[in-house]
């Protein structure tokens, strides 16, 4: 989870409804590796894929794939600056790091992105625990701010990395760990937010993206 999903219906009316089939693949492809990275959760991975009518095949290959580098891959987050100054980690997991770095260096460089040296980025960021919940009344709220819920944002709620287990429970829900900012960049309009979530995506369409996480808001 990226942090810019309620922003897709902007993006969507600037005429990127033919990318929506690519985009729900990505996200199951997505929810499987991270299943097979964790070790919990791949069965409802699958599931969910092939609910969207993702081919099998795709599946088993991210599977394999996944089989075969698991023993060489190296974990490790990249800052850049998106459009407009929208700041941007982005969480990677690889077994050839060069190779990788080289390939997201030129995505950024060729969408008016610029890469940032360590540390330019990741003080703007949080680590924090994120779930995202349907139905969320005010009732809920109180209960969930009680067990340790820091902040909401419509459906989505945030707490301390070492309380997400506890809120998990509550929820009977699986929630994440993400980088959240502290103070976003506001876009001006909406076609400023299309063109940063473009951005966003040519970078999660590399294989070796985990996540990105941007620092942007528009009113």
């Amino acid at each position: 989870m990226s942090g810019h999903s309620k922003w897709n219906n902007i993006k969507n009316r600037k005429g990127a409804q033919d990318k929506k089939r690519s985009e729900v693949f990505t996200k199951a492809s997505r929810n499987i590796l991270t299943a097979l990275r964790t070790g919990t959760g791949l069965d409802a991975a699958i599931t969910k894929a092939k609910e969207v009518n993702m081919p099998r095949e795709n599946i088993d290959r991210l599977i394999n794939r996944f089989n075969e580098r698991k023993d060489n891959l190296v974990h490790f987050f990249l800052e850049a600056f998106g459009p407009y100054g929208v700041p941007i980690m982005i969480e990677v997991e690889t077994d050839n790091k060069n190779r990788t770095l080289g390939e997201i260096k030129l995505i950024i460089k060729e969408n008016s992105g610029t890469f940032g040296e360590n540390g330019s980025v990741a003080f703007m960021f949080d680590r924090v625990g994120m779930i995202e919940i349907d139905n969320l009344s005010e009732e809920r709220q109180l209960e969930l701010i009680d067990k340790g819920v820091d902040d909401f944002d419509e459906n989505i709620i945030y707490c301390d990395v070492s309380k997400l287990n506890v809120i998990e429970k509550e929820l009977n829900m699986k929630g994440e760990i993400i980088m959240k900012i502290k103070n976003p960049i506001m876009l001006k309009s909406e076609d400023e937010v299309a063109v940063v979530l473009d951005f966003i995506e040519k970078i999660e369409e590399n294989d070796d993206v985990i996540n990105v996480f941007s620092g942007f808001d528009y009113a």
